[in-house]
């Protein structure tokens, strides 16, 4: 039974990819690295900021230090939130379709490898932070997507903040790289993809996809987990 929907964030409820993507270019600047847009999006756009820059430490692009990461992700989010003031915005569709699942009495949550910070920024910009029970945020999880860590620590907050219980299946995920559609299915729900990062056919492995949440009706929704 539909209980609760939970968003990934970046290319689900705002239009922020481009903008992480010039900015961890700029951090990366005085090390002589710069991601190319191709290799952001095939490679590196499910990871949290920790686990980028830690995979490029890794695969030694990066030559610092693991301990010198804490200080690259702080000024990447500084450098973000000065972008998101002014470039940010909501994708067209989001607010209607949240609105929909509050007067259904659907549970609404966000989970997603973006810093607690930025998100609260670009919601509270917009006015819909109140839309959202619980957020999931990198700061929350020691392991990323596709790890299912995020989908199931939002179900267990969703569960201790209001009743009845919420099963996995009781939840739809829509997310929009397959990272998160690995998570999700990992968590036990199910998952709607969205066509705002990848073309349709690199998210075949959710149960739907769509190409914006005005083609997602509550009917649909209630199909997924009956």
């Amino acid at each position: 039974m539909l209980k609760a929907v939970v968003f990934d964030f970046d290319g689900v409820i705002t239009d922020s990819e481009i903008l992480h993507f010039r900015t961890f270019n700029e951090v990366l600047s005085p090390y002589g690295f710069e991601i190319s847009l191709q290799d952001y999006y095939k490679d590196y756009l499910g990871l949290s900021d920790f686990d980028l820059f830690k995979h490029l430490i890794g695969t030694g692009v990066l030559k610092i230090a693991e301990s010198e990461v804490e200080g690259l992700i702080v000024r990447k989010n500084e450098i973000f939130e000065k972008l998101a003031k002014t470039e940010g915005k909501i994708i067209e569709g989001v607010r209607d379709f949240l609105v929909m699942l509050r007067e259904n009495n659907i549970r609404i949550a966000i989970c997603s490898g973006a810093l607690l910070s930025e998100i609260e920024l670009i919601l509270g910009d917009s006015k819909l932070r109140d839309f959202f029970e619980v957020i999931v945020s990198a700061e929350h999880v020691s392991r990323g997507k596709p790890a299912p860590e995020g989908f199931l620590l939002a179900l267990e907050k969703l569960n201790k903040t209001g009743s009845p219980n919420i099963a996995g299946g009781d939840c739809v995920v829509i997310e929009d790289s397959h990272w998160g559609i690995e998570a999700g299915q990992k968590a036990g729900m199910h998952v709607i993809a969205i066509t705002n990062s990848y073309e349709a056919n690199q998210l075949s492995t959710a149960e739907k996809v769509v190409s914006g949440l005005g083609e997602i009706s509550l009917g649909d929704l209630e199909h997924l987990c009956a």
